[in-house]
């Protein structure tokens, strides 16, 4: 008597069956969030919806979209909706142009959804369309088409390096993992990667170590932000080609340094 047939058999067969009907619901429930969504940012614009109200909803849907979105292995969904929650969710005042940001998240994220754009396009191209996040008022700042990936634990210090970053006209984001910074890396392919040396799980020195050698990630500029002492046997690790960004009084003209020798400036 034959017994079940795995592998590449039936059984693979109707489990990627159901996989693809998770997906369509989830692309269908997902457009039905970003039309609610639309409709708030509407109230919103004709001040029958406190602003407050709006970003909570905004970034409800963004959380939502790339909680599910890893589960069903959507990466291109992930990588978005992970910009719309760094976007704002700690975002103590907001950009004047706020709605028509908030706008252009939505429309390019039923894009991906509707597969107007397809699924296998590089996320680099892609979150370089997307607006750049400024928590301040950017007069006559020109944002630059520079994308910056910060890896650092949410806090002052993060915030701080993230401003001064933004002054300069450079677009930021920012992951506060090293486990997670890995694979925003390939796909998103940032100008830069400043990377805080003192994480938990992978610390950031061993993750600068690994970018500078890895051939897929070698040729991404790397710096590393740190406040441990020039003398440490660990920081002597990392590769000559990794500028050290030092916390404290000479950071600017660390960052300076920086960004020179990469030749980001």
């Amino acid at each position: 008597m034959a017994g079940p047939k795995t592998g590449d058999g039936v059984f693979a067969s109707g489990v990627e069956d159901i996989v693809d009907e998770m997906r369509q619901n989830f692309r269908e429930e997902g457009l039905d969030q970003l039309k609610a969504l639309q409709m708030r940012l509407g109230e919103a614009r004709h001040a029958r919806l406190p602003i407050d109200e709006l970003v909570h909803e905004f970034l409800r849907v963004a959380l939502g979209l790339r909680a599910q979105s890893g589960a069903l292995e959507l990466k291109l969904v992930g990588q978005v909706a992970h910009r719309m929650e760094d976007f704002l969710s700690e975002a103590k005042t907001y950009p004047p142009r706020l709605f028509d940001d908030i706008e252009k998240y939505v429309e390019i994220m039923g894009d991906i959804l509707e597969e107007r754009i397809p699924p296998d396009t590089e996320a680099s191209e892609i979150v370089r369309r997307l607006p750049a996040k400024i928590g301040f008022s950017i007069g006559d700042l020109q944002v630059r088409n520079v994308e910056i990936l910060l890896v650092m634990l949410h806090g002052a210090a993060a915030h701080f390096v993230e401003r001064e970053l933004q002054q300069c006209g450079y677009r930021t984001h920012r992951v506060a993992s090293t486990i997670e910074a890995l694979p925003t890396i390939l796909r998103t392919k940032p100008d830069l990667v400043i990377i805080s040396a003192v994480m938990p799980e992978l610390s950031g020195i061993d993750l600068a170590i690994g970018l500078a050698t890895m051939p897929g990630t070698r040729n991404i500029p790397t710096a590393l932000l740190t406040s441990l002492p020039a003398e440490d046997d660990y920081l002597k690790l990392v590769p000559a080609k990794v500028p050290i960004i030092r916390k404290g009084a000479d950071f600017g003209d660390d960052l300076a340094r920086a960004l020179d020798q990469l030749f980001i400036i």
